[in-house]
């Protein structure tokens, strides 16, 4: 069990430490930046200065040039700590110092030069993959020439175990080289998965909000200016209208604190989510149930409206949910804008689809300056997402027309 006080590191938290490259899931630390610095120096001094040391020493009369092909082996390593800012002039350096200690060293059983390994990997992987390929060309032309011209009797095995060392470790950065590469573009990638996620989720959010607000604001407005307008004349009538307000912001109160219980965070040090205490209890998704309360609640505002649901509760979910919020949004837009006496709400099966027809007999659409609010565009994005279709147009009485088709098939997939 993680120690009291440190609360468990959740999945998301560690998705974006990843996508942060912070590495999986744990920010990197100075302790592991410093590693990385010093390991390879260290690896390198252990390597080259006692294997240097030791052939030196065996060898008599190598006076001067032993001396040098210990520096060589100490020199090279230090110029690691400089690798990662100076990637292309660290390696050509490097190559440099590679050479002279092959030739100087040749006549013993010297060890490899660890440092230009690390050198060439760090160089490739930090981009200076140019400066890397050409020193290491350059210099190891120069050095068989100078062999040469030296006269330094070379044996085609070494060359040859040299040559292919070499390109054993450039194969090698290259390689980390791309699976680096790939990471970075796999990070990149879920980054804008995880963006695309949230944006769609706000939208989702700002559909739900403005359909359940957008409606019983709307009918607490005309409910308190009944109110209003009949307080003093048929105070009866008043009372009515202030409690069809209370009920219409209850629910609406009801249906916005279940949305945002749903968006709440885990509480920290605590893996089990919200406190039981202060969750707020969840509120069922509006189905086609509640036509008839939707309806008697625009009833209540002097339209008279028919509701024809012929669609069984058996109906997916998501498809009830889409089906209700197109009648109520169309019904809050009747009521706000169209000045109509009469609706027609039909919610019926086609030949492959779900039908939803809202008719009324209102002062229509302008088609010409029309331009669609918040409200229509929701009910757009909700059958665009189950494969359907929504059209605006003129009632066989000269409103407004909305007809949605949801496919079944897609519904039910």
């Amino acid at each position: 069990m993680p120690p009291s006080g440190r609360s468990s590191r959740s999945a998301s938290a560690i998705a974006d430490a990843m996508v942060k490259g912070g590495g999986f899931g744990f920010p990197r630390s100075r302790r592991s930046a410093l590693l990385r610095v010093w390991v390879p120096v260290l690896v390198s001094l252990g390597v080259q200065v006692p294997v240097t040391v030791i052939n030196v020493v065996r060898v008599n009369d190598f006076g001067l040039s032993g001396i040098v092909l210990v520096l060589l082996a100490i020199v090279g390593p230090v110029l690691l700590i400089w690798a990662r800012q100076y990637p292309g002039p660290i390696v050509a350096a490097l190559s440099v110092l590679g050479a002279a200690e092959f030739l100087l060293g040749y006549s013993v059983i010297s060890s490899p030069y660890v440092a230009l390994a690390f050198a060439i990997v760090i160089a490739v992987s930090h981009g200076a993959r140019t400066w890397t390929w050409i020193s290491l060309i350059v210099v190891w032309e120069a050095t068989l020439l100078a062999a040469l011209l030296a006269g330094i009797a070379l044996e085609p095995p070494r060359i040859v175990v040299t040559t292919l060392g070499l390109l054993l470790v450039l194969g090698f950065a290259e390689s980390y080289r791309r699976r680096g590469e790939q990471f970075v573009q796999f990070q990149q990638a879920f980054a804008d998965r995880r963006d695309a996620e949230l944006r769609a989720e706000r939208v989702r959010i700002a559909r739900e909000l403005h359909d359940v607000l957008a409606h019983s604001l709307s009918q607490i407005n005309v409910q308190a200016g009944v109110g209003l307008h009949l307080m003093h004349k048929q105070p009866e009538q008043a009372e009515a209208a202030l409690a069809s307000i209370k009920s219409s912001s209850k629910d609406a109160l009801d249906e916005v604190r279940s949305l945002l219980g749903m968006l709440r965070t885990e509480t920290p040090g605590d893996g089990n989510g919200a406190d039981s205490d202060n969750s707020v209890p969840p509120v069922p998704e509006p189905d086609l149930s509640r036509l008839s309360s939707l309806v008697e609640s625009v009833r209540s505002r002097g339209l008279t409206v028919q509701l024809l649901c012929e669609v069984t509760p058996e109906t997916p979910a998501a498809v009830q949910l889409a089906l209700y919020r197109i009648v109520q949004e169309s019904l809050t837009n009747i009521v706000r804008h169209a000045k109509a006496t009469q609706v027609d709400v039909s919610v019926s099966y086609g030949e492959a689809d779900y039908l939803v027809t809202i008719a009324d007999n209102g002062v229509g659409i302008d088609t010409a300056a029309h331009s669609e609010g918040r409200g229509l565009l929701g009910m757009r994005e909700r059958v665009d997402l189950l494969g359907g279709s929504l059209r605006l147009g003129e009632s066989t009485v000269g409103g407004a027309l909305v007809t949605a088709r949801i496919p079944r098939r897609a519904a039910s997939a």
